[in-house]
C-alpha cells in the first residue's frame, strides 16, 4: 500500500532532518561489501532485532517520533523489521546492502523525502513484505548497510550521501550529509536469525 500518509515531519539541526512516527539484517552477501555484481540472495521473511548506538543509545518511540535514548531498564526500545531488497543489481554496486527497514507495533516503515529542497527520514504506515513485493526497488524505502566490524552506516538509495543518525538523548533520528563527525552515523544492529 504505497502511497499512505507519513507521519509528523520534524525539523533537525542545520543540514539534518529528522524521522517521525527500530535493527535490520541482510538477506545474504557481504555486509556492506562489494560482491562483485552478484545478486545477493533475498530472504521471505524479514529478520527482527534492536538498534543501538555508539553511546549505548537505543531507537524507541515517543509519541510518533523515533528517538534515540539511553537504554536502561524502564525503556522499551523498537523492535525493527529488515529485509534485503530483491533487485539488487539495479541499484549502485558497492556502496552496502541494499535493505528496506521497518518497526513493529505499529507497522511502519523508514522512508526518505525531498521536504523543501532537503532529504528528510520519515516514518510511513507501510508493510514491509508490500514493499518487498513490489516489480521494482522501491527506492525512498531503501538503505545500503555497509557494515564495519560490529557497526553499519545506513545510506539513503534515493538521497546518495545522506545517512541516517543520532545525536543528542530524546532527539529524533534523522538524515545527515555529516558522515560520522558531528552525529553518530554507526549502529550496532543485533539482528535476530
Amino acid at each position: 500500500m504505497i502511497g499512505k500518509k507519513p507521519r509528523n515531519l520534524t525539523h533537525g539541526p542545520p543540514s539534518t532532518q529528522h524521522i517521525s512516527a527500530g535493527e535490520w539484517g541482510s538477506g545474504g552477501g557481504g555486509g556492506g561489501e562489494d560482491n562483485g555484481g552478484e545478486a545477493l540472495p533475498s530472504q521471505l521473511n524479514p529478520k527482527t532485532g534492536k538498534v543501538n548506538d555508539l553511546n549505548q543509545q537505543v531507537w524507541a518511540l515517543q509519541g510518533q517520533t523515533l528517538v534515540a535514548v539511553p537504554q536502561r531498564a524502564h525503556v522499551a526500545p523498537v523492535t525493527v523489521t529488515v529485509i534485503t531488497c530483491k533487485y539488487p543489481e539495479a541499484l549502485e554496486q558497492g556502496k552496502g546492502d541494499p535493505i528496506y527497514l521497518g518497526i513493529q507495533n505499529p507497522e511502519m516503515c523508514l522512508f526518505c523525502k525531498d521536504v523543501g529542497g532537503q532529504p528528510t527520514l520519515q516514518l510511513k504506515e507501510e508493510n514491509i513484505m508490500e514493499l518487498y513485493y513490489q516489480d521494482k526497488p522501491m527506492k525512498p524505502f531503501l538503505f545500503y548497510r555497509a557494515k564495519t566490524g560490529r557497526t553499519s552506516t545506513l545510506e539513503s538509495v534515493a538521497f546518495p550521501g545522506w545517512f541516517i543518525a543520532s545525536s543528542q538523548e530524546g532527539q529524533p533520528i534523522f538524515l545527515t550529509s555529516d558522515l560520522g563527525t558531528l552525529y553518530n552515523t554507526a549502529f550496532d544492529l543485533n539482528i535476530n536469525d
